[in-house]
């Protein structure tokens, strides 16, 4: 109570005489101590700004539900406080206590709903699609980012791969006697399994990371809020031009990686073991249907989906500026990965499960 000892403080509190709407006003300082040592259940509230007159004057007012607080003239706030002894030591004992709900203070990992986002945004583009809301200029600058600029490292890997492989099948079918067989073998491989896979990692560590980079940083700059400011919705104008290049390009790169990869082995096995290109090729025509091709296609159509959902996900849910961008990017690439290896197993279990007959005719 210095504090009001050294200004002009005017107090109002209850006439312990008079009903409880009653109020007795008290200017010296040292009847305020009193009265609060008397009236330990009552606090000290501010109320400044009262008029009196013509002119503002601060004003303390006793109110048993806010804290102590003394304003004075200069406009410094300094507080009365209250000992913990003066509180209500017998509190109803038949009041119950406020309970809080469950999961008031509980907030869910964020790598859940991360992954909660991943379907959310998944079926927001999807809506999207088929309500035709298709940004086409956005979607054709992806398109060309994910599908001509792409071919070059695509055939770059599917070729060195392809030798790869020769190497192995060429050393073994050759002690087997099944030189016949080599390209039946390398063009069920590369259908099924090596194009669509391999293409699909090389868009998610080059495209899928610059997705989630973009969009990070994005996030994190308030450009996309911006967006949303301007009456533009980011699913529309960012997200669903990114899932459509992808899933569009990726099919067209698995059939190319798969030229490229049947010609460097059919060149290499020619080349260096002397199995002739007529005899590879010809194998590889009687070994493929059709069926295979269809798969190939639908893999990587399955993967460019996942690889652009996850990207664009872990893109737009960002947080903590550069370093959370490039924590996203990272994160995108090796959840996009596994993504792929997922459903690259369960589709071929879907579509390949059972003994085939395939190599019957090599």
């Amino acid at each position: 109570m210095q504090t009001a000892a050294h200004h002009s403080i005017t107090c109002y509190l209850p006439s312990r005489y008079h009903s409880t709407k009653t109020w007795m006003k008290i200017r010296n300082p040292n009847q305020i101590q009193t009265q609060l040592s008397k009236r330990p259940n009552l606090i000290i509230g501010v109320q400044n700004g009262q008029k009196f007159g013509s002119f503002i004057r601060p004003t303390l007012f006793l109110d048993p539900k806010t804290k102590i607080f003394a304003i004075p003239d200069d406009g410094h706030l300094s507080s009365v406080c209250v000992s913990e002894d003066n509180k209500n030591p017998n509190p109803n004992p038949n009041q119950e206590p406020d309970l809080e709900p469950l999961f008031s203070k509980w907030s869910p990992p964020r790598y859940l709903w991360r992954g909660l986002s991943v379907f959310i945004l998944a079926g927001q583009v999807i809506i999207r699609i088929l309500k035709g809301k298709i940004h086409w200029i956005n979607t054709l600058q992806q398109l060309e980012r994910v599908g001509p600029k792409s071919v070059g490292v695509c055939l770059l890997t599917s070729a060195f791969v392809g030798m790869a492989f020769t190497i192995q099948f060429v050393r073994e079918f050759t002690r087997l006697g099944l030189n016949r067989a080599v390209g039946g073998v390398l063009a069920l491989a590369f259908t099924r399994e090596l194009s669509p896979v391999i293409t699909s990692i090389i868009v998610a560590g080059r495209i899928g990371s610059a997705f989630a980079a973009e969009l990070g940083t994005m996030q994190v700059s308030e450009q996309i809020d911006t967006l949303r400011v301007l009456d533009t919705d980011p699913v529309d104008y960012l997200v669903t031009p990114r899932v459509i290049a992808s899933c569009v390009a990726l099919p067209f790169l698995t059939l190319i990686c798969f030229t490229v990869g049947m010609a460097s082995s059919a060149i290499l096995a020619d080349g260096v073991y002397g199995i002739s290109i007529n005899i590879i090729l010809d194998s590889a025509q009687r070994a493929l249907r059709s069926w295979d091709i269809i798969s190939a296609m639908i893999k990587s159509q399955v993967f460019g989906g996942i690889i652009s959902i996850v990207s664009c996900a872990w893109g737009v849910t960002t947080l903590g500026g550069a370093k959370g961008v490039g924590e996203s990017t990272t994160s995108a690439v090796v959840i996009s990965l596994v993504g792929i290896f997922i459903a690259d197993f369960l589709l071929s279990y879907w579509f390949f499960q059972g003994a085939g007959d395939s190599l019957k005719n090599l």
